[in-house]
């Protein structure tokens, strides 16, 4: 399936505000990028991505980005530096296995939804908003390969 057809218009939206909600709360930022295809491991893409959004440009290095590779059914969570040392062993892991669930189930939306709330919460726990101010470094639109 292509990466824009991954999600309905309604879909995204509901993401795009699930995102918005849980930045609300924390310094962190949170994003998407879906596409096509994967060669190789999908965490070394997650990072590429990570890296060509920005994402490590952060101020407190606290971006988390959640990957999708519609195609080949592969996903990661990638995290920037500033997040990854503060959180247990094991997260990164529970929030894929959540987000495994969902597509298993063809629940996309829904199991990217969860995963934001979950990171979301955890920025939360480890950044809170008093620290950002009204800054959102980063768009919350969900970002595609450009050939996909």
């Amino acid at each position: 399936m292509p990466a824009r057809q991954f999600l309905t218009e309604k879909e995204e939206q509901q993401i795009i505000d699930a995102i918005a909600e849980a930045e609300g709360k924390t310094s962190g930022e949170v994003r998407i990028h879906i596409e096509h295809h994967c060669e190789g491991d999908p965490l070394e893409r997650a990072a590429e991505i990570f890296h060509e959004l920005g994402m490590d440009e952060t101020h407190f290095q606290n971006g988390v980005l959640i990957y999708v590779a519609t195609e080949d059914h592969k996903v990661s969570v990638y995290a920037g530096k500033g997040i990854h040392k503060k959180v247990d062993n094991g997260f990164w892991d529970d929030v894929l296995k959540l987000i495994v669930q969902h597509f298993k189930e063809d629940a996309y939306e829904q199991g990217l939804e969860e995963a934001i709330r979950k990171v979301g919460n955890k920025l939360t726990e480890l950044f809170p908003y008093h620290q950002k101010g009204d800054i959102n470094e980063l768009t919350d639109e969900i970002s595609y390969n450009a050939n996909t």
